[in-house]
Protein backbone atom coordinates (compact mmCIF):
# COMPACT_ATOMS: atom_id res chain seq x y z
CA UNK A 1 0.00 0.00 0.00
CA UNK A 2 1.44 3.34 -1.02
CA UNK A 3 0.92 5.67 1.94
CA UNK A 4 2.24 8.74 0.19
CA UNK A 5 1.66 11.05 -2.72
CA UNK A 6 4.32 13.72 -3.28
CA UNK A 7 3.82 16.72 -5.54
CA UNK A 8 6.51 19.23 -6.46
CA UNK A 9 4.90 22.60 -7.07
CA UNK A 10 7.19 25.14 -8.75
CA UNK A 11 10.32 23.42 -7.46
CA UNK A 12 12.55 20.81 -9.01
CA UNK A 13 11.75 17.16 -8.31
CA UNK A 14 14.17 15.49 -5.92
CA UNK A 15 14.31 11.74 -5.20
CA UNK A 16 16.12 12.29 -1.87
CA UNK A 17 13.21 14.39 -0.63
CA UNK A 18 10.80 11.59 -1.55
CA UNK A 19 12.95 8.96 0.23
CA UNK A 20 13.12 11.04 3.40
CA UNK A 21 9.41 11.82 3.42
CA UNK A 22 8.49 8.21 2.68
CA UNK A 23 10.51 6.76 5.56
CA UNK A 24 9.04 9.32 7.97
CA UNK A 25 5.46 8.67 6.87
CA UNK A 26 6.00 4.89 7.03
CA UNK A 27 7.31 5.19 10.61
CA UNK A 28 4.40 7.46 11.59
CA UNK A 29 1.90 4.91 10.27
CA UNK A 30 3.71 2.10 12.07
CA UNK A 31 3.86 3.90 15.44
CA UNK A 32 0.22 5.04 15.22
CA UNK A 33 -0.97 1.51 14.28
CA UNK A 34 -2.33 2.62 10.92
CA UNK A 35 -0.46 0.07 8.80
CA UNK A 36 -3.55 -2.02 8.04
CA UNK A 37 -5.53 1.03 6.98
CA UNK A 38 -5.77 2.28 3.42
CA UNK A 39 -5.07 5.83 4.53
CA UNK A 40 -2.48 7.89 2.72
CA UNK A 41 -0.95 11.34 3.02
CA UNK A 42 -0.47 13.93 0.30
CA UNK A 43 2.68 16.05 0.64
CA UNK A 44 3.17 19.12 -1.51
CA UNK A 45 6.66 20.63 -1.65
CA UNK A 46 6.61 24.21 -2.82
CA UNK A 47 7.99 27.74 -2.73
CA UNK A 48 7.57 30.43 -0.05
CA UNK A 49 5.36 32.40 -2.44
CA UNK A 50 2.98 29.48 -2.97
CA UNK A 51 2.72 28.60 0.71
CA UNK A 52 1.99 32.25 1.49
CA UNK A 53 -0.88 32.25 -1.03
CA UNK A 54 -2.29 29.03 0.43
CA UNK A 55 -1.95 30.36 3.98
CA UNK A 56 -3.79 33.52 2.98
CA UNK A 57 -6.49 31.70 1.00
CA UNK A 58 -7.35 29.06 3.61
CA UNK A 59 -6.35 30.67 6.91
CA UNK A 60 -6.60 34.40 6.10
CA UNK A 61 -2.99 34.81 7.22
CA UNK A 62 -1.02 36.76 4.62
CA UNK A 63 2.43 35.48 5.48
CA UNK A 64 4.83 32.75 4.55
CA UNK A 65 5.19 29.76 6.86
CA UNK A 66 7.19 26.54 6.90
CA UNK A 67 4.46 23.88 6.96
CA UNK A 68 0.68 23.76 6.64
CA UNK A 69 -1.56 20.79 7.34
CA UNK A 70 -5.09 20.26 6.14
CA UNK A 71 -6.66 17.24 7.87
CA UNK A 72 -9.65 15.46 6.40
CA UNK A 73 -10.87 13.92 9.66
CA UNK A 74 -11.38 14.95 13.27
CA UNK A 75 -9.09 13.27 15.80
CA UNK A 76 -11.81 10.96 17.14
CA UNK A 77 -12.89 9.87 13.64
CA UNK A 78 -9.55 8.38 12.55
CA UNK A 79 -9.87 5.09 14.44
CA UNK A 80 -13.34 4.54 12.96
CA UNK A 81 -12.29 4.80 9.32
CA UNK A 82 -12.90 1.61 7.39
CA UNK A 83 -9.76 -0.33 6.52
CA UNK A 84 -11.43 -1.27 3.24
CA UNK A 85 -11.65 2.21 1.75
CA UNK A 86 -8.68 4.18 0.42
CA UNK A 87 -8.85 7.60 2.08
CA UNK A 88 -6.56 10.62 2.29
CA UNK A 89 -5.62 11.49 5.86
CA UNK A 90 -4.98 15.00 4.55
CA UNK A 91 -2.47 17.31 2.92
CA UNK A 92 0.86 18.55 4.24
CA UNK A 93 2.35 21.53 2.41
CA UNK A 94 6.02 22.33 3.01
CA UNK A 95 8.14 25.28 1.92
CA UNK A 96 11.46 23.75 0.88
CA UNK A 97 13.24 27.12 1.09
CA UNK A 98 12.10 27.46 4.70
CA UNK A 99 13.34 23.93 5.46
CA UNK A 100 16.78 24.92 4.14
CA UNK A 101 16.79 28.21 6.09
CA UNK A 102 15.67 26.59 9.35
CA UNK A 103 18.17 23.75 9.06
CA UNK A 104 20.93 26.38 8.85
CA UNK A 105 19.38 28.51 11.59
CA UNK A 106 19.05 25.59 14.03
CA UNK A 107 22.38 24.06 13.06
CA UNK A 108 21.17 20.66 11.94
CA UNK A 109 20.85 18.77 8.68
CA UNK A 110 18.35 19.40 5.91
CA UNK A 111 17.16 15.80 6.36
CA UNK A 112 16.41 16.42 10.04
CA UNK A 113 14.46 19.62 9.33
CA UNK A 114 12.48 18.08 6.46
CA UNK A 115 11.74 15.02 8.62
CA UNK A 116 10.55 17.24 11.43
CA UNK A 117 8.25 19.20 9.09
CA UNK A 118 6.74 15.94 7.82
CA UNK A 119 6.19 14.43 11.27
CA UNK A 120 4.84 17.75 12.57
CA UNK A 121 2.40 17.94 9.67
CA UNK A 122 1.43 14.29 10.15
CA UNK A 123 0.46 14.84 13.78
CA UNK A 124 -1.64 17.84 12.81
CA UNK A 125 -3.44 15.51 10.37
CA UNK A 126 -3.94 13.12 13.29
CA UNK A 127 -5.70 15.89 15.23
CA UNK A 128 -2.88 17.01 17.51
CA UNK A 129 -2.08 20.66 18.11
CA UNK A 130 0.25 22.89 20.07
CA UNK A 131 -1.99 25.79 21.02
CA UNK A 132 -1.92 25.14 24.76
CA UNK A 133 1.07 23.87 26.72
CA UNK A 134 -0.43 20.46 27.60
CA UNK A 135 -1.28 19.65 23.96
CA UNK A 136 2.09 21.00 22.82
CA UNK A 137 3.89 18.62 25.21
CA UNK A 138 1.95 15.61 23.90
CA UNK A 139 2.57 16.55 20.27
CA UNK A 140 6.30 17.22 20.80
CA UNK A 141 6.74 13.85 22.54
CA UNK A 142 5.12 12.08 19.60
CA UNK A 143 7.26 13.99 17.09
CA UNK A 144 10.51 13.32 18.96
CA UNK A 145 9.60 9.64 19.34
CA UNK A 146 9.30 9.22 15.57
CA UNK A 147 12.57 11.05 14.91
CA UNK A 148 14.35 8.98 17.58
CA UNK A 149 13.06 5.72 16.08
CA UNK A 150 14.51 6.86 12.74
CA UNK A 151 17.81 7.88 14.37
CA UNK A 152 17.35 11.42 13.14
CA UNK A 153 18.82 13.76 15.74
CA UNK A 154 19.48 17.45 16.04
Amino acid sequence: MNRLEVEFRDIEENEEYIKTISKVIDKCFEVENLTISKLYVSVILTTPENIRKINNQYRSIDSETDVLSFPIFEKDEINNISNEIEEALGDIIISIDRVKEQANEYGHSFERELSYMVVHGFYHLMGYDHIDEHDKTIMREKEENILAKLNISR
